[in-house]
């Protein structure tokens, strides 16, 4: 079980506010799930109500963590045995989703 200070629970609600949704990951179950569209990230619990990116953000697949990985000169998110292609767009989407959480995190800390 997770376990959350109320400072924790405060910028989650902050995140939420910003349009970002609070999602658990039962895989991930040390881990809060963020989701905007079809992008997440888990973040980390640290002390003092801060959290880390507990790895890198990746794309939904199927509603599950899509994992970039390389096939041959191509990247592809993979999920068991669905692969979605690492075009320019859902990169770009993903870049754009970590900054905004980030900026949303920096102006709430």
């Amino acid at each position: 079980m997770l376990d959350l200070s109320p400072q924790h629970v405060e910028l989650l609600e902050r995140i939420g506010a910003q349009g970002f949704s609070i999602v658990a990951f039962p895989l991930y179950a040390q881990a809060v799930g963020i989701r905007r569209g079809d992008y997440a990230v888990l973040l980390k619990p640290e002390p003092e109500g801060a959290f880390s990116f507990y790895g890198e953000p990746f794309m939904l697949i199927d509603g599950n963590p899509g994992v970039r990985v390389k096939r041959g000169i191509d990247e592809v998110f993979v999920w068991k045995s669905k692969e979605i292609p690492a075009t320019p767009e859902p990169l770009v989407e993903l870049a754009q989703f970590r900054s905004d959480l980030e900026r949303a995190i920096a102006s709430i800390s």
